[in-house]
């Protein structure tokens, strides 16, 4: 049976690196969207590097031509280069799905947020909410998966332990289980003959914010020092982010903060381990 053509966007980002190297390894017939060609290192005869601006719609014109299954990782933590939230989680991914519906592709997967719907007070998750309500009326078939956090957000808590102390909000014992992007990439890939129209998905260890704190302090060798804030801060925190700083700067700590008093548990799936991320961080700077 002959394997499906795929584009990727989003492919030189955290998550779209290990999703190129999957869909190479598993002989898809692989596209990948790219603003500089030089800054991909990657190459294999099933793979076609082609330079587009997702953010332009007249350099997509017929970029999913022959395309069957259009995979999306597009967006921003950090709004820079004068570019919002809504140009990019959002226009970007709407001209990619406007293409992919004049090229008559099979299906649309989209990389979102675990409890993004509950979260469309926030600005970034405003926009990529947005997008999927605009992919589900679309008319393409379509799958949402939503990630929790990945190791790499979890980089914060070793910041804070290298100082001798990690601080959190309330009594830290909210659960959450952060997934490695390669786990999550075997996910986005298999999603691609799987009639699934929304996947929640998140590590293999479900952990508190205490044994996260806990991991991170350990990787660096250090004594257990764990201070936790009353919520009250962390409201006063977020207020005064919001009022006194632009969208640009509070966008990733109003989500961060406000995603820490949640509980953010997802369906455990994969192989790797937070502890072992947290240790190679540390042996490797």
């Amino acid at each position: 049976m002959t394997k499906e053509k795929i584009l990727l966007a989003g492919a030189t980002g955290y998550l779209g690196r290990f999703i190129t190297k999957e869909l190479i390894d598993k002989d898809y017939e692989t596209k990948i969207i790219v603003r500089n060609k030089d800054k991909v290192k990657l190459k294999a005869p099933n793979l076609e590097i082609i330079e587009a601006q997702v953010t332009n719609p007249d350099s997509l014109k017929n970029i999913c031509a022959n395309v069957d299954i259009v995979i999306s990782t597009v967006g921003i933590t950090r709004q820079k280069d004068g570019l919002t939230y809504m140009d990019v989680d959002y226009q970007a991914n709407a001209n990619l799905i406007d293409e992919a519906k004049k090229s008559g592709v099979k299906k649309f997967i989209y990389i979102s947020v675990l409890n993004g719907e509950k979260l469309r007070h926030l600005q970034i998750c405003e926009a990529k909410e947005k997008l999927v309500d605009y992919l589900k009326s679309s008319g393409l078939d379509y799958c949402i998966v939503r990630p929790n956090g990945f190791f790499s957000d979890m980089a914060d808590f070793l910041k804070m332990a290298k100082g001798g102390k990690v601080y959190l909000f309330g009594d830290g014992k909210l659960k959450l289980n952060p997934i490695h992007g390669k786990d999550l990439a075997k996910e986005v890939v298999d999603a691609i003959n799987q009639d699934k129209k929304e996947i929640n998905i998140g590590g293999p260890d479900l952990l508190s914010q205490n044994e996260i704190a806990e991991l991170a302090l350990k990787a660096y060798g250090k004594k257990i020092k764990i201070v936790h804030f009353p919520d009250w801060i962390r409201k006063f925190a977020l207020w005064c982010v919001r009022t006194f700083t632009s969208s640009k700067t509070y966008g990733p700590i109003e989500f961060f903060m406000t995603t820490m008093v949640m509980d953010m548990q997802a369906p455990q799936f994969g192989n790797e381990r937070l502890e072992e991320f947290f240790n190679d961080e540390v042996k490797n700077k």
